[in-house]
This record gives C-alpha cells, structure tokens and sequence, in this order.
C-alpha cells in the first residue's frame, strides 16, 4: 500500500471506531490548515457512512505564533462567546467531535509563559461547560494526529528533510495498526484485551498504589468507588462506544484528591502550550504539588499549576507497560497522545467523573465529596520506566506486586 491508501485506512479507522459516526449524525471536525487533505478522507467516509453534515473549524499555527507575538496582552484573557455557545449547541444535539492535531512542539518558543497561560485559561473557562460533556462522556469524541516536518523533525533528528514526513506517517500508522489486514478488526481485538485487563484490576479494588523508580516514591490512594476505565469503556449517553484517543494503550483511574505522598520524576518529555518540559519532579503532601523542578519548562510549569486550586491536585493515574508497541519502538514523540501510550502516567488537573461509580451522574459538588479532583484542565506527564515498580495495596492493608521492571506482574 501506499502512503495514500494508509491514510484512507486511517481515515475510515477513525470515522468507524474513533468517533463511530451514525446515521444522521453531525461530525464536528478541529483542523489545522495543513491537515486539509487527512481531513478531506475524513469527511468522505463520514458521509458515506451516513453522516448528516461534517463541520470543520480550521486553525493555522502560522496565525496562532503570529497572534502570540503581536496581540495586545487583553487579547489573551478572551474567548469568543459565540464559539463556546457554538460548541455546546453541537454537543446539545449530539454532534461526534473529532480533534486532529498537527504538533508543533517548539511553535511557542521566546513567547511570555503568562501569555499562554492566560489564553488557556480563557478558553478553558469558556469552554468548561462544553468540556463536561466529554469528560462525562455523554458525548462521542476522539483525539487523532498527522504529521509536520517540525514534529517529525524532532522525533526522527538524524533522518533527511525530504523523507521526514513518510517517517513519521509510517511510525503513526504503525502505532494505530493500519498495517493490519484489518485495522479496524485489530483495534476490536485489542480493545478486547483493554477491557479485560480493566476488568481484572476493578476486580482487585486496591486502595491505594505505591510507585518506586529512579527518583520516584510515591502513594496514591484510590476512592472507594474507584473504576479502572480503558478507551473500550467508552460510551457516550446513547449508548454508542467509541475511542476517545488513537493510539490507546492505557488503562486509568481518579486518585484520590487529598491521598497523594511523596515525589514522582517524569521519565519523557512534555510539550504543552507550545513549550516543552523537560526532567520535571513533583512532591505532593495530601494530595498536593508542594515542590516542582524541571531542567527545562520550569516556568511554563509554575504558571500551569497555577491555573486554579486543582491544577495543583492529581486527576488521573493510567498503567501502561513498558513493552508497549508504542515504547518498543524506541522513539520519543514528543507529544502526549503517543508519549502517554509508551509509559505509565500521571495527569494534573480534572479527573474524569466516569472513573468513579455513578460519577457521570454527579454535580461537581458531588464528586468533590467523594474525592475526586475538578479544574479547568487536564494535563499528561509521563512517569513509566523499565525501572518502575508499582505495588496494590488491598483493601486488608496487604500488598501485592503490580507492575515489575516497568511491566505488568500478573
């Protein structure tokens, strides 16, 4: 096949089992310019399948380093209103929303942290009542990328210009198993294997988990009512599954807000608001963020855990193994949708409701009661090693090994 055909592949993967499109339904489709002709595949297979209408809402880095660098510092603290009221009527009329990205990992260098900061802020304020949407998963949604030369030039530093792009598209297509007779049938299958994997650590109900790795000891309680979720626990208010992230390898859950101790080391790199963070610590005291360092990012860092009073409190904790198809193939990304597909992780943040018993049901005041973390975002970083051994404590107080050497030990 040739590149062409694997992006058709890919396309119909991602209309059929990423968002799974229904009869009559309207797509909604976030853009970046340069990926026109992916998102051109995209909206043909949507309507073939039976896709009412396929919006697309087209970005341009471009524009966006532009704007960064020239707006006045008022532009940043706002969001268009008619655009957040756009998107809630979409998810009111159970629109599928599908977010192509295009990463540009260093698009934001020598731009003030404080600038991003408060745009994502604005946004994330605007846009929260839309959000709840998908962190409660009422509706159907799902996160795919495409290549740039700038990604591809990080993720592949030693290979020419001309083939960097074909590299990096054969290392995505690789990573959501388009070389498979059937993609679509292989991700069935493996979101089989998710499940069960799920299903067996819901059945073990730990309480808490202790993490030990080169510059990481770390406890993590869990809620009462905690669920070990996967992408193929994914369903939105009608019943219809679908894959919120492709690739997917991890399977998670909400900590428990105040029940974080200890220090955990990130082990890949992270890029957020166009930056990236390198080398990160953190040191939590009852569920907290008490210390932070970085070799690199720091300040970026600082003013993201500043967002608000959960940016500073955990929202997730997600096991992946070590021997992944994603960490097997020994590239770093730079990107999180791939990064947190090769290693176990942590997110600061929002932790999603559908993690705990009834929790898609809850008020925010609600899952606060029971423990779990709200905020206006939702940040990955990678902590998962070949080094990293993690330990269940059962509800007894006994402890049983998790992972061992980065892998699962059962």
């Amino acid at each position: 096949m040739n590149v062409q055909e694997k992006m058709q592949r890919y396309a119909a993967l991602v209309v059929e089992v990423g968002v799974n499109v229904q009869q009559g339904q309207t797509l909604v489709v976030t853009a970046p310019i340069l990926a026109a002709p992916f998102v051109r595949l995209i909206a043909r297979r949507a309507y073939e399948v039976g896709a009412k209408d396929v919006y697309i809402e087209w970005s341009d880095d471009e524009i966006t380093r532009i704007k960064y660098e020239l707006a006045p510092d008022e532009a940043f603290h706002e969001y268009p209103a008619f655009r957040a009221k756009g998107w809630e009527q979409f998810a009111e009329h159970d629109a599928a929303f599908l977010t192509v990205i295009a990463p540009a990992p260093d698009l934001l260098n020598g731009i003030d942290p404080e600038r991003i900061t408060n745009a994502n802020k604005a946004k994330s304020t605007a846009l929260s009542r839309f959000r709840s949407y998908g962190m409660s998963n009422k509706i159907s949604w799902s996160i795919v990328t495409v290549p740039t030369t700038a990604w591809a030039a990080k993720v592949f530093p030693d290979v020419d210009e001309e083939h960097l792009i074909d590299s990096l598209w054969e290392a995505i297509f690789s990573a959501v198993r388009i070389h498979s007779d059937n993609p679509n049938e292989a991700w069935r299958k493996h979101l089989q294997t998710l499940h069960d994997k799920a299903s067996q650590l819901n059945a073990r109900r730990y309480r808490a988990l202790q993490y030990r790795g080169d510059g990481t000891d770390l406890r993590i309680e869990l809620p009462r009512e905690h669920l070990w979720v996967s992408d193929a626990g994914n369903v939105n208010a009608k019943g219809i599954p679908f894959v919120a992230n492709i690739p997917s390898e991890e399977i998670w859950t909400a900590p428990l807000k105040e029940g974080v101790f200890g220090t955990v080391r990130s082990t890949r790199p992270l890029s957020w608001g166009g930056k990236i963070i390198k080398d990160a610590s953190f040191t939590f005291d009852k569920g907290k963020i008490i210390g932070i360092q970085a070799a690199e990012g720091l300040d970026v860092l600082k003013k993201l855990i500043a967002t608000d009073e959960g940016a500073a409190y955990l929202g997730e904790v997600a096991l992946v193994p070590h021997r992944s198809p994603i960490s097997d193939t020994g590239l770093l990304f730079y990107h999180t949708l791939f990064d947190e597909n090769a290693a176990c992780h942590l997110a600061i943040g929002s932790a999603y409701p559908f993690c705990l018993e009834g929790g898609s049901d809850m008020a925010e005041h609600e899952l606060d009661e029971h423990g779990l973390n709200t905020s206006l975002i939702h940040v990955d970083f990678m902590i998962g090693s070949s080094a990293m051994d993690i330990d269940g404590e059962l509800t007894d107080g006994s402890t049983e090994p998790l992972f061992r050497k980065g892998n699962w030990a059962f």
